[in-house]
């Protein structure tokens, strides 16, 4: 991380973001959302259902997990009025906007900011921050 933590990138400064909740991350274009053994579980406890009924109704078998399914207009089945599964959401989610594709350039990152009213307020993450949540829980 070392020879990362070197290099500049346009977020040396830092970067503030906090989760407005609005759901323009979780719905449309279609996209994979991860998740792990662990994360279905706590999402089934959280939802007060058995495993097997929220991988049957809201996962589909993806690598060596699951994905979330989505509606056929792109939107995250867990999303309606809000995110039913927010305190348990998997790590993909919690991550976001910090992925890799985001960050690989300013105007990746101007364009991201564009969808997402949470970019610039909100909890300061300086680059350390950044690049520990990029490649320490790479979505």
């Amino acid at each position: 991380m070392n020879q990362l933590d070197q290099r500049p990138y346009f977020f040396d400064a830092g970067i503030r973001f906090t989760c407005r909740r609005c759901g323009a991350c979780c719905t449309g274009a279609p996209g994979i959302v991860r998740v792990s053994a662990k994360e279905t579980e706590a999402i089934a406890v959280h939802l007060g259902e058995p495993l097997s009924r929220v991988i049957e109704t809201y996962l589909t078998v993806w690598e060596d997990g699951y994905r979330i399914k989505e509606a056929d207009d792109g939107r995250c089945l867990f999303f309606g009025d809000g995110c039913r599964i927010y305190p348990v959401r998997p790590t993909q989610c919690r991550t976001f906007p910090f992925w890799f594709r985001n960050l690989r350039s300013e105007a990746r990152w101007k364009a991201i900011q564009k969808e997402c009213p949470g970019i610039g307020s909100g909890q300061f993450y300086s680059k350390a921050d950044i690049l520990t949540l990029l490649f320490d829980e790479i979505p």
